[in-house]
């Protein structure tokens, strides 16, 4: 049996694996070590073992990781969620659909400081949803934006994701978050048209809030000012070359952990906080560490290089190609969680996208293709039959039934087919900021 034989016949093995609910770490693992045996035996196996997961384990980029979700679990603890919804209320509260506008403007502001998609829907679920409540928001509305807000958090930088596709396909943390701000604010503002041609076609979905004085307004943005100001630095650190990504993390932990005491954190939630991190970062780190040993397999039976060649020489124009793989993304996202679709996947298809020819050099294909797969994958956390934010918003709701929430979400799904759509026929969208910097 040939190698890109063998590649597919454990791949199907390992997706059996995961349908029968093995983690996708353990998955990994054991598909990775078969195969590997399969092709090259068991002394070659250990050999590797012995040398390449400490060195996968040991780099230094992926010190960013537990760093980012300890500035994500503190910003949980701290009040900021509230405050950020506080300010984004007293710009746009007073509008019809205001209290889901200003959700979004704070799912936006929290995923800048927070990275988890999870984090985002649950943290601002708590503090929105009973506001959208007690103004008599339909439950479709309430708990749809919630879920679609929360996708904002992988998308927006800094983001757990982008770092991991970074370190999969050795491009630049920093590149890769200038080239998520505008996709980013792009959906934040799709988002945001979703919910006001929402409310014009039905008005008593969203009703309007009660105008706020300017001392109110004034107070709300104030409160909203330190969290702001993290974000400033971390981001603007990053860009201008002050910090490197991981030493902006650790500036962004030192701000976010201030501000959580001064706000009355105290040990039992900086101990929930650690916890948090420590099972988190633990989590992605083995999958990380199967996903090495499952590419080491891969990259022996030739699979990706072989898909790679027939794709070049197919008669498909590239376009076509990258439509029918992130079709593929849409169709995995129902079934599969964010960070298992991008360590699984982009080992595959990476070497297929990096043989087209879209008209750019290598690494802005390779950012450009990042970030598009990112968004797809964000919409998964929102579709069918899985939505993992769907089911978070509707647990913390209660009694708002699982239909209701899935039909909230579709002017979303709209909102982010158009944003694929417009990120695919026009790359400049992505790339421009990195030319300008």
């Amino acid at each position: 049996m040939s190698g890109p034989a063998i590649g597919a016949l454990v791949i199907a093995g390992m997706l059996a694996l995961m349908v029968v609910r093995v983690p996708i770490a353990i998955s990994m693992f054991v598909a990775g070590i078969g195969g590997y045996i399969t092709i090259s035996g068991l002394v070659p196996l250990l050999g590797y073992l012995k040398t390449s997961p400490y060195y996968q384990m040991s780099s230094y980029s992926l010190s960013v990781v537990p760093l980012f979700l300890l500035m994500g679990h503190l910003a949980t603890h701290s009040g900021t969620s509230r405050a950020l919804f506080n300010a984004a209320n007293a710009v746009f509260g007073s509008l019809r659909g205001g209290l889901s506008i200003a959700a979004i403007g704070g799912c936006a502001m929290f995923g800048a400081i927070c990275g988890s998609s999870l984090a985002t829907a649950a943290t601002m679920g708590q503090v929105a949803l009973p506001e959208m409540k007690r103004h008599n928001y339909s439950d479709a509305l309430a708990t749809g934006t919630l879920a679609a807000g929360g996708t904002l958090g992988i998308l927006i930088p800094p983001s757990v994701i982008l770092v991991i596709y970074a370190i999969l396909t050795e491009q630049n943390v920093a590149k890769m978050f200038l080239a998520a701000f505008v996709p980013g604010m792009l959906a934040a503002i799709g988002y945001m048209l979703a919910i006001t041609v929402y409310v014009r076609i039905n008005p008593e979905a969203g009703p309007a809030g009660k105008k706020l004085s300017r001392a109110e307004k004034r107070a709300a943005l104030t409160g909203s000012a330190p969290a702001a100001g993290i974000f400033v630095i971390v981001i603007g650190g990053i860009y201008s070359g002050v910090f490197t990504p991981t030493e902006a993390a650790a500036f962004g932990v030192l701000g976010i952990g201030i501000i959580a005491v001064v706000n009355g954190m105290r040990w039992q939630g900086f101990k929930e906080a650690v916890t948090g991190t420590a099972m988190s970062a633990g989590m992605i780190y083995m999958i990380l560490l199967g996903a090495d040993i499952f590419n080491a397999f891969l990259t022996q039976t030739q699979l990706p290089q072989t898909l790679a060649s027939i794709v070049a020489a197919s008669a498909f124009p590239p376009t076509a190609i990258l439509i029918m793989i992130l079709l593929l993304y849409l169709a995995l996202g129902c079934v599969m969680d964010a960070l298992s679709m991008i360590l699984l996947t982009i080992p595959i298809f990476f070497p297929v996208i990096g043989a087209l020819d879209f008209g750019m050099s290598e690494e802005h294909t390779a950012i450009w293709f990042g970030i598009i797969i990112l968004i797809v994958v964000e919409v998964g956390l929102i579709t069918p039959p899985v939505g993992m934010n769907v089911f978070v918003i509707n647990k913390l709701a209660g009694d708002v039934p699982i239909s209701q929430t899935f039909r909230g979400i579709l002017p979303f799904l709209v909102s982010d087919v158009i944003r694929v759509v417009l990120l695919v026929a026009f790359p400049v969208l992505t790339l421009f900021l990195l030319d300008l910097f």
